[in-house]
């Protein structure tokens, strides 16, 4: 690791002016990513500033009935917390699968959404990486590619994103908010990441200096009949290789309600939008889940290595949607 130095700042404002003039400066919160790829020196901060006591560790609820989470508060802290697990629980469960419990105890929310990709290239510092290093080419497209994206991926990049939290949040259409040096914003989860065609060296559309202080959770009762399914190449501790988030609400025999969004297929979260417009009004059936799952996938560009992934995520969806229509 290379030699880097440390501050505490006293308030938001001071952490966001420093980073936002210091291009070698990052963010600190629990660093359970950052500090693994410093280790490997594919990021190489100057300066990290730590905000883990600036920003906030409180769940509040909010007079719609939503809840407002501070981006400090860790993973384990946010699955555990009895109002998610009864009105969000593919978030709690989202969580859970999500890394080991001591790993959970110092990652947070704000940095959850942060996550590199862990895509082999990216992290091998003797490998051409276009996130890494712009203009350098895609290794992965002609390697290992077991792992990598089937949508919304480029020429110049393939790699997904790993946050199963981040999968669960845009099915809920949660809304990040954040400070930076143009002031404050909210943007929707979905609306977050960048496309890798305007340039994979950029995850999201934060601004330099910006900062994530809060995530806010609509209330929604079809929240409450949700699930998370996650499919890895072992029980524990694995990135996925498809993930559903799913809520369904069916009333008299046809879907009323939907929220779908699938992980370890593309550069961020997925959000179904064309599954889910598929099975509004329609019958519950194991037909129509099937059919809305290929209409969403049928924009798939898989590569040879990875092109099993299109078949495994149509038939999670629709195992997940036969199981939530069950429960109902």
């Amino acid at each position: 690791m290379k030699p880097f130095a440390y501050e505490r700042p006293v308030d938001v404002s001071s952490a966001v002016t420093t980073v936002a003039g210091r291009p070698e400066a990052s963010f600190l919160a629990g660093g359970t990513n950052l500090v693994d790829l410093m280790k490997m020196e594919v990021l190489t901060p100057e300066l990290l500033v730590d905000v883990r006591h600036l920003v906030s560790r409180r769940i509040e609820t909010l007079t719609g009935g939503g809840l407002r989470i501070g981006a400090g508060v860790s993973n384990n802290e946010l699955a555990a917390d009895r109002r998610i697990r009864r009105r969000y629980p593919v978030l709690s469960q989202a969580l859970l699968a999500g890394a080991s419990y001591q790993l959970r105890n110092l990652a947070t929310v704000g940095g959850n959404f942060l996550q590199r990709t862990r895509c082999p290239y990216f992290r091998d510092v003797t490998m051409p990486c276009n996130k890494r290093e712009p203009g350098t080419g895609c290794a992965a497209r002609d390697g290992h590619q077991r792992d990598l994206a089937v949508l919304g991926a480029s020429d110049s990049c393939v790699a997904t994103h790993p946050s199963d939290m981040a999968v669960a949040m845009a099915a809920l259409d949660a809304v990040v908010h954040t400070v930076g040096p143009s002031g404050e914003r909210s943007i929707q989860v979905n609306e977050l990441y960048r496309s890798p065609a305007d340039g994979p060296e950029r995850d999201t559309v934060l601004e330099r200096g910006e900062l994530i202080t809060a995530v806010e959770l609509p209330a929604s009762p079809v929240a409450a009949t949700s699930r998370y399914r996650k499919v890895r190449d072992r029980a524990s501790y694995a990135f996925a290789l498809v993930s559903v988030a799913a809520a369904l609400e069916v009333r008299d025999g046809s879907v009323t309600e939907v929220r779908l969004a699938l992980g370890g297929v593309a550069h961020k979260p997925w959000r179904a939008a064309t599954a889910e417009r598929a099975l509004l009004g329609r019958p519950a059936t194991e037909a129509n889940f099937r059919a809305a799952a290929e209409a969403e996938l049928a924009a798939a560009q898989a590569l040879a290595g990875n092109a099993f992934k299109v078949p495994l995520a149509r038939n999670t969806i629709v195992s997940m949607l036969r199981t939530l229509t069950e429960e109902a």
